[in-house]
């Protein structure tokens, strides 16, 4: 029994939620518009403001795609209501970030500035001097650009200097003691 698929998944005010002939949904809503193929074992059921899923067979790797394909809709619904955002903090002396139009440069202890171009549906800010804000309406998308900026320079452990997520613990090492 998958409890994620099985959940109901309710469509807020003012998102338009349609499913063309070849199950593929597509989500619009206040902040843009965002589609999805879901494979033909997975049959969606709309009753006026609520979605529901259900599978063709008691497969595994079907029961795998009815609970994938329902949190991929509800990402998709809360994504063009409310949108997705993930903070990085930049730690290190010198180290810093520019953004000019859709470029990002980081200057993050290497000999050379490293240029990270956006993608489309992305937005990037920097609200402090240390940290870079990215937003979207594609949990996907922004969760994506925001590991391939984390992967520039991870955080090392000795002096967390590196780039790291807002929330992420960094589990500090101690360095080599002298012997007396």
């Amino acid at each position: 029994m998958s409890r994620i698929g099985n959940a109901h998944i309710v469509l807020p005010q003012g998102v338009e939620l349609s499913i063309d002939a070849t199950n593929n949904v597509i989500v619009k809503g206040p902040l843009g518009q965002l589609e999805q193929k879901v494979d033909s074992v997975i049959k969606i059921e709309r009753h006026e403001n609520e979605l529901k899923l259900s599978r063709s067979s008691e497969d595994k790797d079907i029961k795998a795609k009815h609970g994938l394909y329902r949190a991929l809709i509800a990402n998709m619904i809360e994504g063009v209501t409310k949108g997705y955002k993930k903070s990085l903090i930049i730690n290190g002396v010198g180290y810093k970030a520019v953004i000019n139009g859709k470029t990002l440069t980081l200057n993050v202890g290497f000999s050379h500035s490293v240029i990270v171009e956006s993608v489309d549906g992305i937005t990037m800010e920097i609200p402090k001097t240390n940290q870079i804000d990215i937003s979207g309406i594609s949990k996907e998308l922004v969760g994506q650009f925001a590991s391939k900026i984390r992967r520039i320079k991870p955080v090392e452990p000795y002096h967390a200097y590196g780039i790291r997520y807002l929330d992420e613990v960094v589990v500090r090492k101690e360095g080599k003691t002298a012997k007396k």
